[in-house]
């Protein structure tokens, strides 16, 4: 597997994302049929699936996702992590019927965790500043969801990347990190996928093919694996 930067996939999005291919739609109904798969693995078709929030593209691609989900008939809740959300993908999800649950109601929210059968951790993407590292309410979120998920073995699926590693480089300043049982990938793999201490997060990593290649083809990985 062939490791890229942020910056190279971004690179190779770009002509794409210029001529209106629907990128984020292709990789959120990628997301929902792995949610499908881990939710079938926990012997529960019907859920719930939480998903935590972020205000960036990930989150847009976990709400559009949850949509879909819930179009089906499976219990979706949404835990924003931010005060702004994707806002196609939050109308969508509202339309859908996804429950919104307010982080700040400390009781809702751990009783939505409480209840998941798969967790879904949409909060950061690779566009976070130098230091990628959880704060504020999202940090605090994690935080309360960590002895859940191990307690209960909770499934947890990660929308790009666990949210709080390096895109490239895999460092991970702050270990309040969501475990993955997978990482949903799209276009590229990121590098520090690839890197420990992030690889140790990411769990097994389902690569979605969004017609990157061309984009790709004259750039040089960070990393190749040769595998």
């Amino acid at each position: 597997m062939k490791g890229y930067s942020a910056a190279q996939v971004r690179a190779a999005e770009a002509p794409l994302l210029a001529a209106g291919e629907p990128l984020m739609r292709r990789a959120a109904s990628a997301l929902a049929r792995v949610i499908r798969r881990e939710l079938e693995a926990a012997d529960s078709v019907a859920g719930p699936v939480v998903l935590l929030v972020g205000s960036g593209d990930n989150g847009g691609d976990t709400l559009f996702a949850g949509a879909e989900l819930r179009d089906e008939g499976v219990t979706v809740m949404a835990i924003p992590t931010s005060e702004r959300l994707h806002q196609a993908g939050a109308a969508a999800a509202h339309a859908a019927g996804v429950r919104f649950v307010d982080r700040s109601d400390t009781a809702a929210a751990e009783a939505a965790i409480e209840s998941a059968d798969v967790i879904v951790d949409g909060i950061l993407g690779t566009g976070t500043s130098a230091s990628p590292a959880l704060r504020g309410g999202a940090r605090e979120l994690v935080a309360a969801a960590l002895p859940v998920i191990s307690r209960r073995g909770t499934r947890v699926v990660a929308v790009d990347l666990p949210s709080g590693i390096h895109p490239d480089d895999g460092t991970v300043p702050d270990a309040t990190v969501l475990p993955s049982t997978v990482t949903v990938t799209f276009g590229a793999a990121k590098a520090g996928l690839l890197r420990e201490p992030a690889a140790h997060y990411a769990g097994l990593i389902e690569l979605v093919d969004l017609g990157l290649g061309p984009g790709l083809a004259g750039m040089q990985p960070l990393i190749d694996t040769g595998l």
